[in-house]
């Protein structure tokens, strides 16, 4: 566990605190005067301290289904005039989530609701409901989304059928076979809003998990020149560039083995305890008698609570070296549990990676 931090950030379940729902509540009444705000209050605070983030945003999507007793279509209306007034991105959530709960059975009512309150707080999650029911109508309207003048609507294109969303379900027939989503992902391959970008490059690196070849096919065929699309290219195949990947390395210009002589590469402290930060710094200098492209990582591998290892490698820098050039990098990186990563106490190696291959290593030794 971190050391303690008395200005240490809240849990993420406390966006739907009950400050948040007494809001919603009161907005809700704003915008439809019937509604009951003491009935929702009960039901979106019912066990809130037992629930997660994203099961308190499903309680307040089916406590406004309780409380506000329409037809679908009608409170879609309502919820449509409440939207604006929450100006909460995560928050709004629970409007679309609304539309994934109810509105499985009015296809086109919900797909004008999505797309409305993605401007609001992101329908990627929702959607997918919509994708699992019937693939082929769904992402017809989101290819439409593609080209649609709002940036929002066009990332939530990209995003709600990406085949590994974080925080959702995975959507096993776009893990088999991605080509359904190709129009969607070549619509977007050059956008001009870096929200889309990285919703297709982070679309694309999942695809690299399962169909690597059919990612580096399709990217063969881009406008490399274009900055937009060089940008994504890059981020899209982070993955296959840590693994090392040839044809991958090949599009990031850096195919050659990198003929490099390793000055210095070391780690300081070399002891330390949890909660603190090592420094990592290198030195190259190229004997190459030509201009060499090199893709630096390095690799930090974590002792695992039984004793053993796991590698988990980080993007450190790209670089053009010209022949006899030296350089220097340095990088900070925290020792303290995360809640995606728990450290455990040992001894932990450090690799520098160039172009795919390990060139050096270092240690640090880590106390509890």
């Amino acid at each position: 566990m971190a050391a303690a931090n008395d200005t240490a950030a809240p849990a993420l379940k406390e966006i739907f605190n009950r400050e948040r729902l007494r809001s919603i509540a009161s907005e809700t009444k704003a915008v439809y005067p019937a509604f009951d705000e003491e009935a929702f209050l009960a039901l979106a605070e019912a066990n809130l301290d037992t629930l997660g983030i994203m099961k308190r945003m499903r309680q307040v999507a089916t406590s406004l289904h309780a409380t506000l007793r329409g037809d679908y279509v009608r409170n879609l209306e309502i919820l449509a005039s409440l939207a604006p007034r929450i100006n909460h991105g995560f928050t709004s959530i629970s409007l679309s989530e609304y539309v994934a709960l109810y509105g499985l059975e009015h296809f086109d009512a919900s797909m004008t609701a999505l797309k409305f309150f993605t401007r609001f707080g992101s329908s990627e999650f929702a959607i997918r409901h919509f994708i699992l029911a019937d693939m082929p109508r769904a992402l017809a309207t989101m290819e439409e989304w593609s080209r649609d003048e709002n940036e929002h609507v066009r990332r939530l294109a990209s995003e709600g059928c990406r085949p590994r969303l974080p925080w959702s379900f995975q959507i096993k027939a776009l893990i088999e076979d991605p080509s359904p989503v190709a129009t969607i992902l070549e619509n977007l391959k050059s956008d001009d809003a870096l929200y889309v970008r990285k919703s297709v490059a982070n679309h694309l690196n999942d695809i690299t998990k399962d169909n690597p070849q059919w990612v580096l096919e399709r990217i063969s065929t881009w406008p490399k020149d274009n900055k937009h699309t060089a940008w994504i290219i890059r981020q899209a195949l982070r993955t296959l560039v840590k693994k090392g990947d040839v044809s991958a390395l090949a599009h990031l210009g850096a195919h050659e083995k990198a003929e490099i002589a390793i000055e210095a590469f070391q780690v300081t402290p070399d002891a330390l305890p949890l909660g603190g930060a090592v420094r990592i710094s290198a030195s190259l200098r190229s004997k190459s008698g030509q201009p060499q492209k090199l893709v630096i990582d390095y690799a930090v591998h974590y002792v695992k609570k039984g004793g053993g290892t796991s590698p988990k490698i980080f993007k450190w820098k790209e670089l053009s070296l010209q022949p006899e050039e030296c350089c220097t990098l340095s990088i900070s990186r925290a020792i303290r549990d995360f809640t995606t990563r728990k450290h455990y106490p040992g001894l932990h190696l450090i690799q520098l990676i160039v172009n795919g291959e390990a060139l050096a290593e270092t240690t640090f030794e880590l106390s509890a």
